[in-house]
């Protein structure tokens, strides 16, 4: 999705963020560290939970996104790793892949400021706005407990399978309603997350 493209997008009613100031950039060797503080923002609290030193978390955590960040490169070659930006500042990162014969959205993340603003609701709808223009289904795995299956829900994604704790969410390639697809109760599952 285009810098422009994302600007064009509408968000949900309500938003607390101008649209205008939402931007994608690639990410490059520079935003290691801040893609890093991105990924743990969405991890810290399982670790807590159970019951980690706080010692121990963050080389965990480290860990994680390195191997996270290696495997997405490699499966992903020709993907694209944008950092979404927020009136300039970098507030969260949006990784998504159009090679394939659906666009896959790999991942999205935001700092926990930035979180509930509308920002990944409008960024979701470029997206999708994009891979109906270009007649493409889109794809993309949550984990079951994610909250943000609501907002994918109402963009028309429908569970499509599963893998270990995610789930599999497909949209159709299919025109991209404003007003969100009307959802039959055959479509009706379990809500869950995201931004």
């Amino acid at each position: 999705m285009s810098e422009s493209s994302a600007a064009e997008c509408s968000t949900d009613t309500g938003a607390q963020v101008a649209l205008e100031d939402i931007g994608l950039r690639a990410a490059t060797e520079a935003d290691a560290d801040f893609l890093r503080e991105v990924f743990s923002s969405t991890r810290v609290d399982e670790f807590v939970r159970a019951g980690l030193p706080a010692e121990q978390i963050e080389p965990l955590l480290a860990n994680q996104f390195s191997i996270q960040h290696d495997y997405y490169r490699r499966h992903y070659p020709v993907g694209r790793f944008d950092v979404i930006t927020y009136g300039g500042i970098r507030v969260g990162r949006l990784y998504h892949d159009w090679s394939g014969d659906a666009a896959q959205l790999i991942d999205i993340a935001l700092l926990p400021a930035y979180r509930g603003m509308g920002i990944g609701s409008h960024l979701m709808r470029g997206l999708v706005r994009e891979a109906a223009c270009k007649h493409v289904p889109m794809r993309l795995y949550v984990e079951h407990d994610n909250p943000v299956r609501a907002l994918y829900r109402r963009l028309g994604f429908v569970t499509s399978g599963e893998n270990g704790i995610y789930e599999l969410m497909v949209r159709a390639a299919m025109p991209f309603d404003e007003e969100g697809p009307r959802q039959s109760s055959n479509d009706d599952f379990q809500s869950s997350a995201f931004a």
